[in-house]
């Protein structure tokens, strides 16, 4: 990894060499979450937008000189990344912002219909350079399945710690992928636990959220994938969905690898969007404190839903550092953003997927868009997934007999 040069801890700032630290900070423990450091003038005779446009690699491996790997040819064969970026101007003019340049990132496209596959991409090359025989990791479902899938089309073994009320649609995943799978009785954050001390007790790799300091570099890739179909013409708003952290966290150092590369002029602000009943992010920022006050979390949209957010200070400062904000939205606004999605542009999103349009429109409704701004919104999991929750999305499609008289009663 010549173009890695350290690990920098988020929280007290000290330096190690990679060989130096794991996972994260001796010094902090397990708050000490790392993050990647790059010699930049290096990756810039490796990595170029001209040299970009001319790569045919369709796949988050063509920035491999911006991720920290060294052996590409250890990735899972499955194409992760390269996901659509549509223009959703239906959409726009349904929320009456015609003039808006509103995009959606269909991140539910990647091999296990989530966003979390670029993250388990990058952990998967890390864990079998190390020699790994096996790779654990706890999850509410989306993380799981998509180590469990990348792991399946390499014969990696993996270990996986979900909540026992986790999706069904997850969880079989999860079994169809041929995961060893324990349902935990108990919250994401006793799962998420219960891993960190099986990983030190049987010396698993650990790719659980934040405490793998490589996770956020995986989940970079989408902001650079969303930077480059835009023709390096950054955004003015990017609506990411919250729970953990992780994904707006490596959203943030992306943007910051390319302004350090001068790939961009400007920084778009960062929306980070929680729901109601999983909001702990959004208080502390409201409070003007990194300080993180735990609350059990009450939410349908179950891939956000997290009492301690695990990467709560790259989260928060992703935000701070692009002037952007928090917006916290109910589950019954969740529900509407899947409808929207689906009615208005074809792509159908589980409930946490759908909280980052949930933002969007709670800001528009609120007067808080100018309506000529460019606008993504990350739509980071597919919905069939939790189909139950997506029928409450919607109502009951009426049961007729065969018949065309039946037909015609129904009709309006």
């Amino acid at each position: 990894m010549n173009q890695v040069i350290g690990l920098q801890c988020v929280r007290c700032g000290r330096h190690y060499r990679v060989d130096e630290a794991a996972y994260t900070c001796p010094a902090c423990g397990d708050q000490g979450i790392l993050d990647v450091l790059y010699d930049y003038d290096g990756v810039r005779k490796r990595l170029s937008r001209e040299g970009l446009a001319r790569n045919p690699e369709r796949t988050i491996w063509r920035y491999a000189p911006l991720l920290p790997v060294e052996e590409v040819r250890r990735a899972s064969p499955l194409n992760v990344g390269w996901t659509p970026l549509y223009r959703a101007s239906r959409l726009a003019d349904s929320l009456g912002l015609p003039g808006l340049e509103l995009w959606l990132k269909d991140d539910g496209r990647n091999p296990s219909a989530s966003l979390k596959d670029r993250a388990s991409a990058v952990a998967l090359v890390r864990a079998r350079e190390e020699g790994a025989e096996v790779i654990a990791a706890a999850s509410t479902g989306n993380a799981a399945s998509s180590l469990a899938c990348l792991c399946a089309s390499v014969g990696q073994r993996c270990v996986i710690f979900v909540p026992e009320q986790a999706p069904p649609a997850k969880v079989a995943q999860l079994l169809i992928f041929g995961a060893r799978v324990f349902l935990v009785r108990g919250s994401y954050d006793q799962a998420f636990d219960l891993c960190m001390e099986a990983c030190r007790t049987y010396g698993w790799y650990n790719r659980n959220t934040a405490v793998n300091p490589y996770l956020s570099e995986g989940k970079k890739t989408v902001i650079l994938e969303v930077c480059e179909q835009l023709r390096w013409e950054a955004p003015d708003l990017v609506f990411v969905p919250v729970g953990d952290g992780c994904i707006i966290g490596g959203v943030g150092k992306g943007l910051r690898d390319l302004q350090a590369l001068g790939w961009l002029e400007r920084l778009p602000r960062l929306i980070g969007v929680q729901a109601e009943g999983s909001s702990v992010l959004a208080r502390a920022w409201a409070r003007g404190t990194e300080e993180i006050v735990p609350v059990p979390p009450t939410t349908l949209a179950d891939s956000i839903s997290v009492a301690q957010p695990r990467d709560a200070l790259k989260a928060l400062r992703a935000v701070r550092d692009t002037g952007g904000e928090y917006v916290v939205v109910s589950d019954g606004e969740i529900l509407e953003a899947m409808r929207l999605l689906g009615q208005t542009q074809g792509v159908f999103a589980e409930p946490a997927g759908a909280t980052g349009l949930a933002g969007l429109v709670r800001m528009a409704r609120e007067g808080r868009l100018r309506g000529d701004e460019r606008v993504v919104v990350l739509v980071t999991g597919n919905g069939l997934k939790d189909v139950a929750s997506a029928l409450k999305a919607v109502p009951l499609a009426p049961a007729i007999e065969p018949t065309l008289e039946a037909l015609r009663s129904r009709l309006p």
